[in-house]
């Protein structure tokens, strides 16, 4: 037996059940598996044989599933799925459907239930928004973009906070057909220009400053660099967000109006009826960029009915969500779980849309808000959640909380200890889900399952029709032991195409280049055999493999963060001439804590103990700083070509660029 399969078993000797399903099976997904079971004639006992049977059969799963979450459409569907094509093959899902992805999300109609509530940092008051006024700001800017002359294709952006001026501008693009791609105002002209200027966009919206960490940015020098680098634009619509219109100077920025006069120019004098283009389910919704450290971002294009069904099954089954839930989603819309949240609406349920720190005024903002409003679930990068630990915040001793049902964490993987620090230090009872997707398939494969336990330091489930596994370098499937993440079958998540690139190619390099027909995601991860869960193990181009042992970088992060000592770290392989490896880890410190010797020893003995000898990195080195993309994910790969010596272009998608610049010319790293 290897030393890796012998750890692995041992590891699944103890996996601590950390949460339970009820026993009662009242969940969407029982009443899902219960239909699928009658209709198929199918003995479907739990969530296993569910899932087999989804992967097995995908086009029935998706069938069913198109029937179950009541979606709504003017044409139904002539074929599934052509089921004779692979995933490589981006086969058309639906075909000859017709339906509207934002006609899905403002379906309900009881006119006094509240959609969204929108809270921002140093503000007391939080503002409701109802689906009947969610409707009819978008009949409002569906009327102005018409009039303007947007239409079916045509791109339209937002550079904007997380607000409700957001979420009005995005549905009424998808109602006419138009195509949606947003960033945040903390992306640099640069990053926000390496994205806009390859989609061309005819429309813009943008405010004029935003508050975050207790302080005011001004973005109207940013907005009017990035408005001359977008020739194309024929309008750019300013939404007074910190200050009053009167104190705002659009003189300078060209096709420039002001929000109130955008919408005015469009209703003349009656209210707008809001009308839903009927599109097909390959009809173009979003484009998202890939975080674009390594190049220029790539521009993935998502169908409307792929985002669709796909969130609502991960919204109904995997989180049991309905009209009576709460959603809070710490995000910015530069990230793709803004994306995900607001599909959330089609479900019926209320988003909270918060805007500013996470800490500030202090570490309970958002804790204050889950007991203010009554939020059932809240989502988080895995980060915070550390923070938080790191500070010793513990809500269950100042909080109610007890609306909240489910805790979901992404961004990163969420570390064995952070499962510890929640059910002991926030709720016990409280459903702890780690999601684990991408920008590519704008979802998840894998995730919270609310009738499957939740183990300590594992991802649940993979999902419904996502067929998943970890391969070896040879193209096998492993089991219980660490591989590339692929999905073997189509799944209508899947972009349709990446924006110029006419044959194709680019789309091939990135996700078929590796196994021929299967989609290999880039992540390093290990399905327990025994628990059905994951562990995720890091970006694969981040995978360490000094001595022919690979590894991925996050089984690291484990150990070392949970030293109080650091308050951070970056493990990067070191390639010489002769292609030999060596691993090296950067440790940030923690304020009033010195790089010492002993810290040293006592890490490589905590990697010997917790991993094996050969995991133990060649190099430890102090650093000041660590390099993240601007949604919050360390970046290993620029910091590996730093030290080969390449440059890094694209410095606009990070967060910290000037930490890249500690990296160049260690010392240290000069002689291997």
């Amino acid at each position: 037996m290897s030393e890796e399969t012998r750890a692995v078993q041992e590891e699944i000797v103890e996996s601590q059940v950390m949460w339970r399903p009820d026993s009662k099976k009242r969940t969407q997904m029982d009443r899902f598996r219960a239909a699928v079971g009658a209709a198929c004639g199918r003995a479907l006992e739990n969530y296993d044989d569910l899932y087999n049977w989804s992967v097995e059969s995908y086009s029935d799963f998706w069938a069913e599933f198109w029937k179950f979450s009541g979606i709504v459409f003017s044409r139904m569907y002539d074929e599934v799925v052509d089921t004779s094509k692979g995933i490589a093959d981006v086969p058309e899902w639906f075909k000859g459907s017709r339906l509207n992805y934002a006609e899905n999300l403002l379906r309900h109609k009881e006119n006094d239930k509240v959609a969204l509530y929108v809270a921002r940092e140093g503000k007391e008051e939080i503002v409701k928004v109802t689906f009947e006024e969610l409707r009819q700001q978008v009949a409002l800017f569906a009327a102005a973009m018409r009039k303007m002359g947007v239409k079916r294709g045509d791109r339209v952006v937002g550079y904007l906070p997380n607000s409700e001026h957001a979420v009005e501008a995005m549905l009424a693009a998808a109602s006419i057909g138009a195509i949606w791609s947003s960033t945040s105002p903390d992306f640099g002209v640069n990053g926000v220009l390496d994205r806009f200027s390859q989609i061309q966009p005819k429309l813009i919206f943008s405010v004029e400053a935003v508050v975050y960490n207790g302080r005011e940015h001004s973005h109207m020098e940013k907005l009017q660099q990035v408005v001359k680098g977008l020739p194309d634009l024929k309008k750019v619509v300013v939404i007074p967000y910190v200050a009053c219109r009167e104190k705002i100077d659009i003189s300078k920025i060209p096709n420039s109006v002001f929000l109130d006069d955008f919408l005015a120019g469009g209703s003349g004098d009656h209210a707008p009826q809001l009308e839903f283009e009927q599109l097909p389910f390959s009809h173009p919704l979003f484009i998202m960029f890939s975080s674009g450290t390594t190049g220029a971002p790539k521009c993935l294009v998502h169908s409307a009915g792929g985002t669709l069904i796909q969130h609502l099954k991960e919204h109904l089954l995997h989180g049991d969500m309905a009209g009576g839930d709460v959603l809070l989603y710490y995000t910015t819309v530069g990230w793709m779980m803004w994306n995900w949240m607001v599909s959330a609406l089609a479900t019926g349920a209320s988003l909270v849309l918060y805007d500013g720190s996470p800490l500030v005024p202090t570490p309970s903002v958002l804790w204050d808000l889950v007991d203010r409003i009554g939020i059932t679930i809240l989502g988080t990068g895995a980060k915070w959640l550390s923070v938080l630990e790191e500070r010793h915040i513990k809500p269950v001793e100042t909080h109610s909380l007890q609306t909240l049902r489910t805790i979901l964490s992404t961004g990163s993987p969420l570390k064995a200890q952070s499962y510890e620090y929640v059910y002991s230090c926030i709720k016990g009872s409280v459903l702890l889900g780690s999601i684990s997707g991408g920008t590519d398939i704008v979802s998840c494969f894998m995730g919270q399952n609310s009738s499957v336990p939740v183990y300590k330091g594992e991802i649940q489930a993979r999902n419904l029709g996502m067929a998943v596994e970890a391969w070896s370098e040879e193209g096998k499937a492993v089991w219980g032991e660490s591989g590339e993440l692929v999905c073997t079958k189509p799944i209508p998540c899947q972009p349709t195409h990446f924006w110029n690139d006419e044959n194709g190619s680019k789309y091939r390099k990135a996700y078929f280049s590796k196994f021929p027909g299967v989609w290999a995601h880039g992540d390093y991860c290990r399905v327990n055999p025994k628990t059905g869960g994951i562990t995720m193990l890091g970006r694969s181009d981040g995978t360490l493999n000094p001595n022919g042992v690979r590894f991925g970088s996050s089984e690291i992060y484990n150990i070392v963060e949970a030293f109080e000592e650091v308050v951070d770290s970056l493990c990067v392989p070191q390639q010489n001439e002769d292609r030999e490896e060596r691993v090296v880890l950067f440790l940030k410190m923690a304020p009033g804590h010195t790089f010492r010797p002993d810290l040293v020893r006592r890490i490589c003995d905590a990697i010997r103990l917790g991993l094996s000898a050969r995991h133990v990195p060649s190099l430890i080195l102090e650093t000041k700083d660590i390099p993240y993309t601007l949604n919050g994910k360390k970046v290993e790969v620029a910091v590996k070509q730093i030290i080969a010596g390449r440059a890094v272009e694209h410095r606009g998608a990070f967060s910290n660029p000037e930490a890249l610049d500690l990296y160049r010319d260690i010392p240290e790293l000069r002689d291997f």
